[in-house]
């Protein structure tokens, strides 16, 4: 058996819980590593004891995540329509789909980078940056986003890309080296007693993390270059008016989803850059610790992506179902166990990331609030990811929508001046109530349409 046939042994023949496992387990391994590094850029910064330096890279945080949005439609897109391809039969195709989003990933980084470059004082701004925190923000995301941003986005779509083929331990490899690599260096470059950068040195590390991560990945693409299906090949580029639109149909929802959570967070950091320091500085820590159960689905989701991807292009509709509903089982329980742990531990927990007993007070009640939306978020992600999977555009589209931007604002000025301050952070619950239900909505009428 080749390589190639093993890994799509695990698509096919592999027992249901098996097969799942065998896909989710290292994509989650990854995402706890990447949340590992998010979180210490955090932990680090907050032992300055300075709420400016954390609310910087906070403010900071909603500019990086534009990054994702950018990987999202190019891999999350490219590993949908590979897979599907595959399940097809059609390995050429594969390959040249997996060249055209790498390049075009590449091509849009760099874009990206330049644009950022150009209006980074503005933008931070609009992200929640005040007189306190801009040069700190310019500072963190000069390196993150600007130097950083092109391995950043690189490293996602070629861990996606990877994962797509049957390769979830390679790409959790990859992520991981650059997720280990960030935390030796957070210490290294902020604290005093290393280089004593600060936020400048949280984004410093970010970017040297990511380039590890992206030189592993295309080296690991080299080496096994007759054994796997990716291709980098710049030549393929020429097939783009092929396969363009299968890629970004399916990458768009996505890319969405994370550029209106940007909006989303941005608008949030406004409202709360009208109260105390120390509010903005508690929401971030509060969305680090959400990260946990969040990041957690996205990795389960991430796994099951290749798989629903190729059983349904190769019509085993009852094997994409059961691999769906046992890596929900998943999402779903671990996000209750977290529930439950963050209502009994707040203080403790936000304690981790800063001393600032203000700072505290303020993030352990953000925290009991937000935390409510867990069970919801753990659902969502793993639905929405189905309908990329099967190539619904619309719901997927829909859905991604609904989560991040038609609802956040309207019910930010809402809440805000029903509950001032703490109204802006009973957002989430209710923005992932609704979103949950109109996925079910969708889930259900494919089903009863035969089609999921």
């Amino acid at each position: 058996m080749t390589a190639s046939a093993g890994r799509i042994d695990i698509f096919e023949r592999l027992p249901i819980k098996r097969a799942v496992l065998l896909q989710i387990i290292p994509a989650i391994a990854s995402q706890m590593i990447t949340l590992l590094y998010n979180l210490a850029d955090t932990y680090f910064v907050g032992m300055l004891n300075d709420p400016g330096e954390t609310a910087a890279v906070t403010v900071g945080y909603a500019s990086f995540v534009f990054l994702t949005a950018i990987s999202n439609l190019f891999g999350v897109g490219g590993a949908s329509a590979l897979a599907r391809s595959l399940g097809r039969g059609e390995k050429d195709a594969a390959g040249r789909i997996s060249s055209v989003a790498f390049w075009l990933g590449a091509f849009s980084s760099l874009l990206f980078s330049l644009i950022f470059l150009l209006f980074q004082r503005p933008l931070l701004m609009i992200c929640g940056a005040d007189a306190d925190t801009l040069e700190l923000a310019v500072s963190y995301t000069t390196w993150a986003v600007v130097i950083g941003g092109p391995a950043t986005i690189l490293n996602v779509l070629l861990a996606n890309l990877i994962r797509a083929e049957g390769s979830a331990a390679h790409a959790s490899i990859g992520v991981s080296i650059g997720g280990i690599a960030n935390i030796i260096l957070d210490p290294i470059f902020i604290l005093p007693t290393g280089l004593g950068l600060g936020a400048l040195g949280a984004g410093a590390a970010t970017a040297l993390s990511n380039l590890i991560s992206t030189i592993y990945f295309i080296a690991l693409i080299f080496i096994k270059r007759k054994r796997t299906i990716i291709s980098l090949s710049i030549k393929k580029l020429r097939y783009t008016g092929v396969y363009l639109k299968s890629i970004l149909s399916v990458g768009f929802p996505s890319a969405l989803q994370y550029a209106l959570t940007v909006v989303a967070v941005s608008a949030q950091l406004n409202f709360m850059s009208g109260y105390a320091t120390e509010a903005v500085a508690a929401v971030g820590i509060v969305k680090k610790l959400d990260q946990l159960p969040l990041f957690f689905s996205i990795g389960v989701a991430n796994g099951l992506l290749p798989m629903i991807a190729y059983n349904h292009a190769a019509g085993n509709y009852e094997r994409r179902q059961r691999a769906f509903r046992f890596g929900c089982g998943i999402s779903l329980a671990f996000s209750l166990l977290c529930l439950v742990f963050y209502e009994i531990f707040p203080g403790a927990l936000t304690g981790l990331f800063i001393q600032d007993q203000a700072t505290i007070e303020y993030a352990s009640v953000f925290l009991r609030i937000m935390v409510t939306a867990m069970p919801m978020m753990s659902l969502c992600y793993p639905l929405i990811i189905q309908f990329q999977a099967m190539g619904r555009v619309r719901e997927s589209l829909i859905c991604s929508v609904i989560r991040k931007g038609v609802l956040d604002i309207p019910l930010l000025f809402i809440l805000n001046a029903l509950i001032p301050l703490y109204g802006c952070v009973l957002v989430q619950p209710i923005v992932d109530t609704v979103s949950l239900i109109v996925a079910g909505f969708f889930y259900k009428r494919l089903k009863r349409r035969g089609e999921a």
